[in-house]
């Protein structure tokens, strides 16, 4: 039966609706999380050790942490792989170009693949920046998250990325949330204008959080 639903393009897109907001709720808490550097280097450094230590003494050191990233990791898998496969089904069935664009079509929905592609690659670069440091500029400093962060925001290039990196954030929440909740079913006549106004509204408060942390360091505020 399992074979059955993701084999069907139903499936496949309940699969995004369910990761895709597994991650939304994810990047709520770390945006809130990453607001928190405003407040200091000892109050920042203090949360990032706080979230490996969530659980004590039930759970071991970072071992709740280490659950929380094995889900977001498969959550991501199954989110890009289903959306592949949608993507080349709906290829498939059209080889052709349509002459004429789709009206009422938006800047989003138009661009949630390439946006994918792009959070995908950020991704690994965010990774490899500051939770491995390879790709670091000035020194990474294990245990010194406001330090790191303030690093890479002192940088051009790590302020380019990050920041396109978030609009297309953006553009993908407001699109994705919508969607997610007409494949669920709670999409109707009578609630799709809250449901989009909580997309927009979603969108823009992450992005704009996600924004001031370079946006921060970039004005001195954070230094």
């Amino acid at each position: 039966m399992a074979r059955t639903v993701w084999d069907s393009s139903v499936g496949k897109k309940t699969v995004m609706a369910v990761s895709g907001l597994i991650m939304l709720l994810y990047l709520v808490a770390h945006m809130i999380g990453n607001l928190k550097i405003y407040f200091g280097a000892g109050e920042f450094n203090h949360y990032a050790h706080w979230l490996r230590t969530i659980g004590e003494p039930v759970m071991h050191y970072e071992w709740t942490l280490w659950l929380v990233r094995v889900v977001l990791v498969v959550a991501v898998a199954a989110h890009a792989v289903s959306a592949y496969q949608l993507s080349r089904r709906d290829i498939r069935a059209r080889p052709d170009r349509y002459v004429h664009r789709m009206p009422r079509t938006s800047y989003a929905t138009r661009t949630m693949r390439w946006g994918g592609i792009i959070l995908g690659l950020f991704i690994v670069w965010h990774l490899l920046d500051l939770t491995t440091g390879t790709v670091h500029s000035g020194g990474f400093q294990e245990g010194h998250p406001y330090q790191n962060v303030v690093d890479t925001f002192s940088t051009w290039y790590g302020d380019v990325v990050y920041i396109v990196a978030m609009l297309a954030l953006g553009l993908h929440i407001r699109h994705g949330f919508w969607s997610a909740a007409q494949t669920l079913g709670a999409g109707s006549r009578s609630r799709d204008r809250a449901l989009k106004t909580v997309a927009n509204v979603l969108a823009l408060v992450l992005t704009a959080g996600f924004l001031s942390v370079p946006v921060g360091v970039m004005t001195g505020v954070v230094s």
